[in-house]
C-alpha cells in the first residue's frame, strides 16, 4: 500500500469518526430540549452556551437517576391529599398563609418520595429530570411565595402560586397514574 493511499484512507477515517461523532451530538442536543423543553430553553438562556447547559442536564439526569425514588403508599397519598383539601379551603381566609403551606407541603412529598430537598434551585433541578414541564411552574410558584414573603403579590398572584403548586403536588403524589389504573382495573 502506498503513502498516498494510506493518508486517504486516515483522512477518510477521521471525517467519518467526525461525523458520526457530531452526529451523536446532536442527537443528544435534540433528545435534551425535547426531554426538557422550556427548561432546556431556560437554561440555554442562562448558560449561554449550549454544550454547558447540556452538560448541566446531563450532570441532573445523572444525579436523579442515583437517587432512591419511590411511590408514596395509599394511605400516604391519602394523608397528603387531605391536607391539600385544606389547605385550599385555608386559602379563602389566609392566602398568604396558604401558599406557604403549599410550598411546605410540596417539599414534604418530595421528602417522602426520595428527593433531597436542599435549596430551591436544587429542588427545581432535581424535580426538571422527572417533571421537566412541571419546573416552569414551580419556578414562577416559588417567585409569588418569595414575594409575598415581602407583602409584594396580589390576591391573583397568590391564586396562580397555588394552582402552579397544586400542578406539581398531584404529579408527585402520581395521583393521574393511580386514577387511570384504578379505571382500567
Amino acid at each position: 500500500m502506498n503513502q498516498t493511499l494510506l493518508i486517504a484512507l486516515v483522512v477518510v477515517a477521521v471525517v467519518v469518526v467526525g461525523f458520526l461523532v457530531l452526529g451523536a451530538m446532536k442527537r443528544r442536543s435534540r433528545d435534551l430540549k425535547q426531554h426538557f423543553g422550556p427548561e432546556y430553553d431556560r437554561l440555554l438562556r442562562e448558560k449561554g452556551d449550549a454544550r454547558k447547559a447540556e452538560a448541566e442536564l446531563a450532570a441532573r439526569e445523572k444525579r436523579v437517576k442515583k437517587l432512591e425514588l419511590r411511590v408514596l403508599p395509599a394511605a400516604e397519598r391519602q394523608r397528603f391529599s387531605d391536607a391539600w383539601t385544606a389547605l385550599q379551603a385555608r386559602f379563602v381566609d389566609d392566602p398568604k398563609g396558604a401558599v406557604s403551606e403549599a410550598n411546605r407541603l410540596v417539599k414534604e412529598v418530595m421528602t417522602a418520595r426520595g428527593y433531597p430537598v436542599a435549596d430551591f434551585e436544587t429542588r427545581a433541578a432535581d424535580i426538571s429530570v422527572e417533571h421537566p414541564y412541571l419546573v416552569t411552574n414551580y419556578r414562577a410558584a416559588h417567585d409569588i411565595a418569595t414575594r409575598s414573603e415581602r407583602n409584594a403579590a396580589t390576591t391573583e398572584d397568590l391564586r396562580k402560586a397555588v394552582v402552579h403548586y397544586r400542578s406539581l403536588f398531584d404529579e408527585l403524589l402520581e395521583t393521574r397514574e393511580v386514577e387511570t389504573a384504578r379505571r382500567a382495573s
